[in-house]
């Protein structure tokens, strides 16, 4: 505050801060009659107004006699305790600025009443209003700290949540129910998971994903994994998944997995398993939907069981090398999506029928299997179904 008052000063500060209690009453009686918020809540008690009234004038007219410096530790606890409780920042501002306005009006009229000369009065003046925009500040500041902490401790709760719903630790009603409310999302689906590689631990994987779908009012909530960042997206509307491939594809920069949709978040665990199939897939793109078909099903639905029929039926077609072997694979979905014939195929996949059957004839050699037998086509259908969902062998 530049150094010590002069006389006239410090006896002022040493009257005001005989009536500190006084004034703080009276302050606190107008702050709850001008302020909306104060005079219509009842978060915060009259009495606490009072005290903080009372303390925050104190530390200004103690600063006034010279014997302290100004100590803003009480705007600090005020503004914190104010966040704490919900008092929005615009409403406590506004009470600070009547409580700086009636400690300078209360200040000078006391000044005036024992004649203090106009340049004194002028030093005093000043010294309010330096400690009105320290203290101002000080709260302000501490103010939002609080609230930033409050943020954080909602999303680890959220995080927590979601987590839970990916493991499949909630299963009752009442508790999913919450679980959705906590979240901001909808108490029935269709929901999808996404689940998104990262490139590397406590790395984001999808950059800001959850500001970018709420611009599309896409309501969404996620989890940092070790190896992956996975979401519970709910699809209000017929073109939101559509939207949602678009963001993700807009921000991705490796592989993510949408699972199937559902309408219950008690499966919101399997459609994890769903969402990480997907993005295990390889379309050409970073974003994969996983396929609804029953064959897609049937390759996930017993992991173990399924990695091992896989196994059995193409052991010898996967000691080829990769690049043969991707080629009489290609080969084989060109002819069952071409209906088994070898000329339409050869069309697909731009070579002579005859390549074509000799590859089928590699695979059948391979396999043990006969494409002429409708089991052993349906056998190797599956085998390969399994094989592009990489289901893993445990055990």
């Amino acid at each position: 505050m530049g150094g010590l008052p002069d006389a006239d000063i410090a006896e002022l500060g040493k009257a005001m801060l005989e009536s500190a209690g006084e004034l703080g009453a009276e302050l606190a009686d107008r702050i709850c009659r001008d302020i909306d918020f104060y005079r219509s809540n009842a978060v915060v008690a009259k009495e606490q107004v009072q005290a903080s009234c009372t303390a925050n004038m104190t530390y200004v007219f103690t600063s006034l006699t010279g014997h302290a410096e100004m100590d803003v530790s009480v705007a600090e606890a005020t503004g914190s305790e104010r966040a704490a409780a919900g008092i929005p920042l615009p409403a406590v501002m506004a009470a600070y600025r009547v409580g700086f306005r009636f400690m300078w009006e209360k200040t000078l009229a006391e000044a005036r009443k024992r004649g203090i000369r106009a340049e004194s009065i002028l030093d005093a003046t000043s010294n309010i209003l330096v400690a009105q925009d320290m203290f101002t500040q000080a709260m302000t500041a501490a103010y939002r700290q609080q609230v930033t902490i409050k943020i954080l401790g909602r999303e680890e709760e959220r995080s927590a949540l979601v987590e839970a719903l990916l493991f499949h630790q909630i299963t009752d009603t009442q508790s999913l129910w919450e679980a959705a409310d906590i979240l901001r999302l909808p108490a029935k689906g269709p929901y999808v998971v996404v689940a998104a590689q990262v490139p590397g631990v406590g790395r984001s994987g999808l950059p800001e994903i959850a500001s970018r779908l709420d611009v599309h009012d896409i309501r969404s909530a996620w989890r940092l994994l070790p190896d992956l960042q996975v979401g519970i997206v709910s699809l209000r509307r017929p073109e939101t998944l559509r939207v949602l491939i678009d963001t993700l594809e807009s921000v991705a920069t490796a592989n993510v997995g949408i699972s199937s949709q559902f309408d219950d978040l008690a499966d919101t665990s399997e459609a994890l398993r769903f969402a990480r199939m997907a993005g295990n897939g390889n379309n050409g793109s970073f974003v994969s939907v996983f396929d609804e078909s029953p064959l897609a099903l049937a390759a996930v639905s017993a992991p173990d069981a399924m990695a091992r029929i896989g196994k059995n039926i193409l052991g010898q077609l996967d000691e080829l090398p990769p690049e043969e072997r991707k080629i009489l694979v290609d080969t084989f979905e060109a002819w069952v999506e071409g209906g088994g014939s070898a000329n339409e195929t050869a069309t697909k996949i731009f070579c002579h029928p005859n390549t074509v059957r000799h590859r089928l004839h590699r695979i059948e050699e391979k396999t043990g299997r006969s494409l002429t037998r409708p089991r052993d086509i349906a056998e190797l259908c599956l085998a390969f179904e399994i094989a592009k969902r990489s289901v893993p062998v445990r055990g």
